[in-house]
C-alpha cells in the first residue's frame, strides 16, 4: 500500500496543486513567531487549516515552519525554565544518559503508570486502553526546522499509510511544534498519535526533545490524556 502524508498548514502556506509538494510555509507577519494555539482547537485541527498530500514526508525545505522561532541563547547551568502554573499534581522527571541533556518534567494523567528509560529515552508511561507515551531527548546538529522535518520523516517511516498535521507549539520561546495524526501498518492496524517536539539549546549543545503519545484509534480518553502529557513541560538545564 502506498504511503502518503497529509500536512495541515495554517493560512499563509504556498502549496502546489493536488499531488504536489509543499513548497513553502510562511508564518503571518513575515517571520514573527506564532503563539501556540494548538491546545484550544478540538481534534487538533486549526480552524484556518488547509491540506495537501504528498507521496513522501516533507523535506526540511518544505516542512511547515509553524512554531520555528529563533533559537534562544543557551540558559545558564542549573536554570529551570518553562515552569507550569499551576504545577501538575503528578509529574515524572525524564532524564537521559547524556549528562549535558536537559531534564524534563511532564504531567502524568490520572491512572497512568511511569518508569525511567534507557539511552535517549528519558521516561516511558502507560495508560488505560493501551495508551502510552515516550519522552526522548537527543543531541542534534540540525536547525529547529530541519530537526522537526527529520523527526516527522522518521515518525512516518515504516508505515504504509500516514497522516500528519503540524501546528505551532513553542515552549516558553523554545522552537516547537505539535504533530498529530494516524499511522497504519501493512495489515491495516491504525495507531493515533500526538507529539510535542521542542528544540532546546544548552551550554553543551542543542537537543531535540519529544513527547510521543499514541493510542489505538477510537479511544475517547486519548485527546485529554495526550493534551495533558504534551502540554507545559518544565525544563532544567544541567
Amino acid at each position: 500500500m502506498r504511503r502518503s502524508i497529509a500536512v495541515l498548514c495554517v493560512a499563509g502556506c504556498a502549496l502546489l496543486p493536488a499531488g504536489g509538494a509543499v513548497t513553502s510555509c510562511a508564518r503571518p507577519g513575515s517571520g514573527t513567531p506564532v503563539a501556540d494555539s494548538s491546545d484550544t482547537h478540538p481534534g487538533g485541527v486549526h480552524p484556518d487549516a488547509t491540506a495537501t498530500a504528498t507521496s513522501e514526508p516533507p523535506a526540511a525545505g518544505g516542512h511547515p515552519d509553524f512554531g520555528v522561532v529563533p533559537t534562544r541563547e543557551p540558559i545558564r547551568t542549573g536554570a529551570v525554565t518553562c515552569q507550569p502554573t499551576p504545577r501538575p499534581p503528578v509529574g515524572v522527571n525524564a532524564r537521559v544518559a547524556d549528562p549535558g541533556a536537559p531534564v524534563l518534567t511532564i504531567a502524568v494523567p490520572d491512572g497512568w503508570s511511569m518508569q525511567g528509560g534507557t539511552g535517549d529515552i528519558g521516561a516511558r508511561l502507560s495508560g488505560p486502553e493501551q495508551m502510552s507515551a515516550t519522552v526522548t531527548v537527543v543531541a542534534t546538529m540540525l536547525s529547529p526546522q530541519a530537526a522537526f522535518a527529520d523527526y516527522a520523516d522518521r515518525l512516518a517511516a515504516g508505515s504504509s499509510v500516514s497522516s500528519l498535521s503540524v501546528l505551532p507549539a513553542e515552549l516558553c520561546d523554545y522552537s516547537g511544534q505539535k504533530m498529530t495524526g494516524v499511522l497504519a501498518d501493512s495489515a491495516g492496524k491504525a495507531t493515533e498519535f500526538a507529539d510535542r517536539v521542542v528544540h532546546i539549546p544548552t551550554g553543551s549543545g542543542n537537543y531535540l526533545v519529544s513527547v510521543h503519545t499514541e493510542s489505538p484509534t477510537g479511544v475517547a480518553a486519548f485527546d485529554a490524556a495526550s493534551a495533558e502529557l504534551t502540554g507545559q513541560i518544565e525544563v532544567r538545564i544541567p
